[in-house]
């Protein structure tokens, strides 16, 4: 999964972007510091690999990742060439999500680019310059499909469905509020990439002080969870600076470090559950005395599909999946006992793979 952190300058974009990956991006006080947009990988927290590890004795633990890339500063005018220009553009195009950092504290210390804090203007600010590169797109995208179609006239619906989007962004509403119920149409959309059809997660940069209640008596947070709700996003609360410093911890220190701000899980966790929720993620693991893994896949995939992950072999030549729930396992003893107990299912080609389950994997090439 790839995850691209945006936002306008001095939002805490870059802070939070250090504190996820510990990569050392530059931060400072100004716009554009983040010139080259930063690429770190982090862990996905997963107690159940060390229960698993330790119930093995694994000699190697692998957890799922996700990889972060920090997208320099956009400011109005961006898809036009202000700040930094298009550069962002490329970068933003590869990433399976957007995670839209929004500054909802006040400090005088740390300028605004438009001078207040207003998450709303700054959403639509981001919004626009996002549209605006969509809609350069598709008009070249249209008028080589126009050409086209003379000669083709299968390509009559993707020429219509483009007008659609374009027509659609220049009322200014972002392409993924619009359905496509047809198979084809919604796989046509997709293969376009645009950056108005991306997932988001917003992510509401707060004080300190507003984080033991989830900033419920912030107003700026309120505007942004009413926004999410409304346009199908995600929303998480987030304080920067305490980030940076949680980032800074041993795992025990952590703990103790969030039961003394009244909090029950990091702003990573938080952010990995919107991650998992909002692109319908889900994880399977695979379990020995060489190694525990966790592996990610889409909620609904198959046994052959899950075992592609793995190998490409694994699903060419699957044969069947032998399944037990992690906790099953765990509370049986040995893998022995779980399936003297009938816990080890024999799953076909047809199961749906679930969250927590274990899988031995049988093929033949």
């Amino acid at each position: 999964m790839k995850l691209g952190i945006v936002g306008l300058p001095n939002v805490g974009k870059s802070t939070l972007f250090n504190s996820l990956t510990k990569a050392g991006a530059e931060s400072a006080n100004y716009p554009f510091c983040t010139i080259d947009p930063n690429v770190g990988v982090v862990a996905v927290p997963d107690h159940r690999l060390k229960l698993l590890t330790d119930f093995y004795h694994s000699r190697k633990t692998t957890p799922a990742v996700i990889e972060f890339v920090d997208i320099a500063g956009l400011v109005k005018g961006a898809s036009k060439g202000e700040g930094l220009g298009n550069q962002f553009l490329a970068n933003i195009r590869e990433v399976d999500a957007i995670v839209h950092v929004v500054r909802c504290f006040e400090d005088p210390n740390v300028i605004h680019v438009d001078g207040s804090i207003d998450p709303l203007r700054d959403i639509e600010t981001i919004n626009l310059e996002l549209i605006f590169a969509d809609l350069e797109v598709l008009e070249r995208r249209i008028a080589k499909t126009t050409r086209s179609a003379m000669n083709d006239k299968s390509l009559a619906k993707e020429l219509e469905i483009l007008k659609q989007i374009k027509a659609h962004l220049e009322e200014g509403q972002l392409a993924k509020s619009m359905s496509f119920d047809d198979a084809d149409d919604l796989a046509f959309v997709q293969s376009l990439n645009l950056l108005t059809w991306k997932p988001v997660i917003f992510a509401a940069n707060v004080s300190e002080d507003d984080l033991a209640d989830d900033a419920a008596s912030n107003p700026h947070v309120q505007k942004v969870r009413e926004f999410a709700a409304a346009n199908g996003c995600e929303v998480f609360v987030i304080c920067a600076e305490i980030e940076a410093e949680i980032s800074e911890l041993e795992d025990d220190e952590k703990q103790m470090f969030l039961e003394d701000l009244g909090l029950k899980e990091s702003g990573l966790d938080k952010l990995i559950k919107a991650s998992y929720s909002l692109l319908g993620l889900t994880s399977f693991l695979t379990a020995g005395e060489q190694e525990t893994r966790a592996w990610t896949i889409k909620k609904g995939t198959k046994a052959p599909q899950a075992a592609g992950k793995i190998h490409s072999d694994f699903e060419r030549g699957f044969i069947r999946a032998e399944v037990v729930n992690y906790q099953d396992l765990l509370d049986a003893g040995s893998y022995a006992a779980a399936r003297e107990k009938g816990l080890v299912r024999l799953e076909g080609k047809d199961y749906v793979v679930q969250d927590g389950d274990v899988i031995l994997f049988r093929f033949n090439v």
